[in-house]
């Protein structure tokens, strides 16, 4: 593909079926590259790295992460030991409300001893519903965090989204906005689940590519539909271009 900023309005694809939604993933990874992995590699891991730091892109949030790792560890048993001190000094790098992330890594860690590994690698080998319900159980971790956990873990077979990448698809066309969060996630996993391949390693790309995407170009406010390559298959630009005065 060319400059995203080559007239993206003359770049389309089908629009129903698998095909198609493979075909807006390969566009994103076009345009964005091949998506970075992230350093966590176990559930536990995970939660520690959503909790460790707050509201912060993911370079300081993997500063806040690395710092923990160093001073103290990234398992159960070592934050669990760690004087509270060592920990202020970590969860400072973490932007606002320190000493509450404090209190969370404490939790995490007394959470995790409770389970059957403190890693918690078990959970990847339960059934769907139990394993959502005990990484449910820990600070800031909802139905989508769980989902986001297992997909990048290697045990989900369906799509995760976090609200930069469920933005993307309901903008799309996917699925509807709702009321409250949780439905606008429902509709939009339920609108894509027959267009899905069950391919772990893919819908983990997809997940990262459209995070990236919501991220970057399809912000919330202000979005950069003239660097977009999905502009003819998107619900959202359909509505824009028909009140060209509208507020985008």
């Amino acid at each position: 593909m060319g400059s995203p900023r080559s007239d993206p309005r003359s770049r389309s694809g089908p629009r129903g079926g698998k095909g198609s939604f493979r075909s807006i993933v390969s566009a994103l990874e076009k345009l964005h590259g091949r998506p970075k992995a992230f350093p966590p590699r176990n559930p536990f891991q995970w939660i520690l790295w959503e909790n460790v730091a707050y509201l912060l892109d993911d370079e300081k949030r993997e500063l806040a992460y690395r710092t923990l790792e160093k001073k103290v560890g990234l398992t159960a048993e070592r934050i669990a030991k760690a004087p509270a001190k060592v920990l202020r000094e970590v969860t400072a790098f973490g932007g606002m409300h320190p000493d509450r992330r404090v209190a969370r890594l404490n939790e995490i860690a007394e959470l995790a001893l409770a389970e059957k590994s403190p890693d918690l690698a078990h959970v990847l080998d339960l059934p769907l519903a139990q394993a959502r319900k005990i990484l449910e159980k820990f600070p800031s971790i909802g139905a989508p965090g769980a989902d986001k956990i297992l997909l990048l873990c290697g045990a989900l077979r369906e799509l995760a989204l976090e609200s930069n990448g469920l933005r993307v698809v309901v903008r799309l066309g996917h699925g509807e906005e709702k009321s409250g969060y949780a439905a606008t996630y429902r509709s939009a996993l339920a609108a894509l689940a027959p267009k899905l391949p069950e391919d772990n390693a893919w819908l983990a790309r997809a997940h990262l590519l459209l995070r990236t995407h919501g991220r970057t170009l399809c912000r919330r406010s202000d979005p950069d539909c003239d660097a977009c390559p999905l502009t003819r298959r998107c619900r959202y630009f359909a509505t824009l271009s028909a009140h060209p005065g509208g507020s985008r």
